[in-house]
């Protein structure tokens, strides 16, 4: 277990191998243990650092730091702690969304982002997941495949507090991120020529009860795709592993600033994306 200290506060991290670095976070229903075979098979080519937010897992659990913002700018302390600077960012429902609100301030750190399960606006939460009385072993109990390898993922459930998933959800409301996200990189397409344009990869599984995938008609913007993926669930690194790591390989692979679209899928992936 590693660990740095933020303001006085734990902040758990777990790191793999040597490269270029990719950082994974974690949704609302679990901690950085979930990414643990895909921080595997990246690790083979980059160095692979999975946190745990602030009220998840081993990090302290303080509800004054527990906001979309103060979640990102935890991420923004940790990278100056250790020293690190453009990154990939991976991030699950709540990950994505503090991925997003982290790359609204700092753009010129970030080098492409992969969503999975992240609602692009609050309609795109299933009721049952803004309900505050749900508690975190239950909302386990309901997204969770059940299987062995699910049990062992999300072992840190029963860790969440649940004024976390409460505040960030709140967040969502009152200040979507990714409407932000795409005005910044409306405003890197504006100069000539835009290496600065942060290519976004959303990721959903189509069985997912708790974030519904953007309808066809959502305007999303132009270094933004979206993949279904037919057999997964909320947790698709769990549910596909295999496929998933492979989308995830292929989009770390992509030249900076290329958009999700070049991606060589398999073809019953490729008439799933958008």
């Amino acid at each position: 277990m590693s660990a740095i200290l933020l303001d006085g506060s734990i902040v758990h991290y777990e790191v793999l191998g040597r490269g270029r670095p990719v950082i994974f976070l974690h949704g609302w229903v679990g901690s950085w243990r979930y990414w643990i075979a895909s921080m595997q098979v990246a690790s083979t080519s980059y160095r692979a650092y999975a946190l745990d937010l602030w009220g998840f897992g081993d990090s302290a659990h303080n509800d004054t730091k527990y906001s979309l913002d103060n979640q990102a700018s935890l991420l923004d302390r940790f990278l100056i702690e250790m020293g690190i600077g453009k990154i990939a960012l991976v991030g699950h429902g709540l990950g994505g969304l503090v991925g997003m609100a982290f790359a609204n301030r700092f753009p010129q750190n970030v080098d492409r982002i992969m969503a999975v399960s992240c609602p692009l606006h609050i309609d795109g939460v299933s009721s049952r997941l803004r309900t505050p009385s749900t508690s975190p072993s239950e909302l386990t109990d309901w997204l969770s495949s059940r299987t062995p390898e699910a049990t062992t993922a999300l072992s840190d459930s029963a860790k969440t507090d649940g004024r976390a998933i409460a505040a960030s959800l709140d967040g969502l409301q009152g200040n979507n991120p990714y409407n932000q996200f795409r005005n910044v990189e409306k405003r890197n397409l504006n100069s000539s020529p835009d290496p600065s344009a942060i290519p976004c990869l959303l990721v959903y599984g189509e069985k997912d009860q708790a974030i519904f995938a953007p309808e066809e008609s959502f305007p999303l913007s132009s270094m933004t795709h979206q993949v279904l993926l037919e057999g997964s669930g909320h947790f698709p690194m769990i549910d596909e592993t295999i496929k998933f790591n492979r989308l995830l390989t292929d989009f770390l692979a992509l030249e900076p600033g290329t958009s999700p679209s070049e991606l060589q899928m398999k073809e019953e992936w490729r008439r799933r994306v958008r």
